[in-house]
């Protein structure tokens, strides 16, 4: 199975759940083939969660949900040992991070010590518990929410753990005739029953594959340095896009290409996905650190006055 069908597969099975969202479900299609982990920031009953549990079980991969909670301990994510009398031995006992898709529903609502639990799984795709690693599957894919309009008990993401977000989008509300179609669709008993996988685990890992090797071109490459550059420099930014940043912009590029049928990137590719990858990333002076619209500001215009590389991308 190609990129393209795959995607075109996944990204059809979620709208017939997610209604008028087919860009954000795109979005969400490629962090998963690029190898990374979503962050979706909006208010509540906008689709967050339906999307990650649409896409989990359209791919027929293991799903698990954790609601994140001040009094979550983090054994709750990584698991923990513990003595079976009946056996005389010390046993591991799996915790939420073992599966495919994860789920970690309103995650600024717990500690920063059950936070930082997550950032070895989402980086490194393993966990260390009592001085032993385990591998966790593959795919492994967090998709994470948070409301920002309820701050009242919540303890914001350092920014070593946004940086583990390869993405941060937000879903928004669908038009008038999307809602109409939401409500028939909705109404006929639980919608995700009507949801079969359309590939297996296996099929992912292949596009993944197949993503990596899509052409990026050496013009492209040093563009998307200059633009994580001049993030570094702009006004009113303390803290720029980071090395991880700019090898997120090109896996995102590549799988963005792949998902569009291309096998090289262009660098419509970069100048779409950077926002999303790079927003999140920027720590900004003058009590500008959580105002995403002033982020999305810098970013479109690093993006509109940078010049863009002209050759022949083709490989």
């Amino acid at each position: 199975m190609t990129v393209v069908e795959l995607s075109d597969k996944l990204i059809n099975s979620i709208e017939k759940i997610i209604l008028g969202k087919r860009d954000k479900a795109e979005l969400a299609v490629v962090t998963l083939l690029a190898g990374g982990n979503v962050l979706t920031e909006d208010v509540p009953g906008t689709g967050k969660t339906m999307l990650a549990r649409t896409l989990a079980a359209s791919v027929g991969a293991e799903f698990k949900r954790i609601q994140f909670t001040p009094d979550l301990l983090p054994a709750d994510l990584t698991g923990l040992t513990y003595f079976d009398p009946k056996s005389g031995e010390f046993v591991f006992r799996k915790g939420a991070v073992f599966t495919n898709v994860l789920l970690a529903d309103e995650i600024n609502r717990a500690t920063p010590r059950t936070q930082s639990a997550l950032l070895e799984a989402m980086e490194e795709k393993q966990i260390t518990v009592d001085g032993v690693t385990y591998k966790l599957s593959d795919p492994f894919f967090v998709i994470a929410t948070q409301n920002p309009v309820e701050t009242h008990g919540t303890y914001p993401l350092p920014e070593a753990q946004l940086d583990r977000f390869m993405i941060k989008m937000s879903m928004g509300y669908p038009k008038t005739e999307e809602y109409i179609k939401l409500i028939e669709t909705h109404s006929a008993g639980n919608a995700l029953d009507r949801i079969t996988p359309v590939c297996t685990s296996d099929d992912i890992k292949e596009a993944k594959i197949q993503c990596e090797q899509v052409h990026l071109h050496k013009d492209l490459a040093e563009y998307t340095v200059r633009l994580a550059e001049r993030t570094r420099t702009a006004d009113g930014v303390l803290l720029g896009l980071s090395t991880r940043g700019i090898l997120a912009v090109v896996r995102l590029s590549r799988a963005l290409a792949a998902v569009r049928g291309r096998n090289f990137v262009i660098p419509d590719d970069i100048k779409y996905i950077f926002p999303f990858a790079a927003c999140h990333r920027l720590i900004l002076a003058g009590g500008y650190k959580h105002k995403q619209g002033r982020a999305e500001e810098i970013i479109n215009n690093i993006l509109s006055t940078e010049p863009v590389p002209s050759e022949n991308w083709e490989v």
